[in-house]
């Protein structure tokens, strides 16, 4: 296992050079400039802060830098926040995005499993058919508008939480559950679809059988054998809610990770869009290793497969 994780990990450094790489120069193609303003510099000024962020110099020329100093863990300072490392910024927001989005992964998995498999288990009833109307409804309704309801109905409404901020505790209920439902509901229809797959398998009738109960075969060997293709859209999930959504943090003036990349974008801020380009690359990948991991755990069958590989 050690030694296929290994090349896993090599083999996603030409994707991560990739992704990097295309993401450089397509900022350059963008129009505008990260110093662009409605009135134009002088011609002296302009020369003088394009020779100082090496603007200047051809675009292969100042990739090459950037990518040194990247690998050294210096992804230079941010043109928009004047003399803040870029390092700095994504130390200060990426704990809060992670956070938001740790427990966004916790209940999207908990409530997106038993609610597909408890779909499954009472599958052609009126409990079957709520939940799939739930899951229809999540990846249906748009993240802005379930973050303005629940902010109408449980902050404004009740008073129940705070609007917006981060505050405390209390200030990731609303923003956790608007991220939440779209994952959740992913996993929902899949689980139950999964499960349903599974319960008319042999293994599942020899174990009916037997005696065992309905809802220990349900739940013990349809919803384990179930989690493999369900784990195949959990790394890229985890990857998404772990490095926060971009209109959530928005929405809720969350100081994520999200919020400084789409000024980044908005303000041409190279350095800044770079750096929490990579940061969101690596996350994706650590996550796709970790699924990896969890297959093996899941069905042993995978581990002695690589054995005899």
């Amino acid at each position: 296992m050690i030694t296929y994780l290994f090349k896993q990990t090599l083999g996603a450094i030409p994707t991560l050079a990739l992704l990097l790489t295309l993401t450089f120069f397509l900022l350059r193609l963008a129009p505008g400039g990260p110093f662009d303003s409605e009135r134009a510099w002088p011609p002296e000024i302009k020369a003088n802060i394009d020779r100082q962020y090496e603007l200047d110099r051809p675009v292969y020329v100042q990739f090459g830098h950037w990518a040194g100093s990247a690998v050294r863990g210096d992804f230079r300072e941010s043109f928009q926040y004047t003399g803040i490392p870029v390092s700095q910024l994504i130390k200060d927001s990426l704990p809060v995005s992670m956070t938001l989005g740790f427990w966004a992964v916790i209940a999207s998995v908990i409530f997106g499993l038993g609610l597909g498999a408890i779909a499954a288990w009472k599958q052609n009833t009126w409990i079957d058919g709520s939940a799939m109307f739930l899951a229809i409804a999540g990846v249906s309704l748009p993240s802005y508008l379930v973050a303005s309801v629940l902010i109408l109905s449980l902050s404004l409404g009740l008073g129940w939480f705070p609007p917006a901020l981060w505050e405390g505790p209390s200030s990731l209920v609303l923003p956790v559950i608007t991220l939440a439902l779209r994952p959740l509901a992913i996993i929902a229809r899949l689980t139950r679809a999964s499960m349903l797959e599974a319960m008319n398998s042999d293994y599942i009738r020899t174990a009916f059988s037997k005696g065992l109960s309905e809802r220990s075969v349900v739940f013990k060997h349809a919803l384990k054998n179930s989690l493999i293709p369900i784990l195949t859209v959990v790394g890229p999930i985890t990857a998404y809610l772990v490095t926060g959504s971009f209109l959530v943090e928005t929405v809720f003036q969350i100081p994520g990770i999200g919020k400084f990349f789409v000024e980044g974008i908005l303000n041409r801020d190279y350095p800044l869009v770079m750096g929490v380009t990579l940061v969101y690359g690596v996350i994706l990948i650590a996550a796709n290793l970790g699924v990896d991991l969890l297959y093996g755990i899941v069905d042993p069958r995978i581990r002695m497969g690589e054995k005899s590989a």
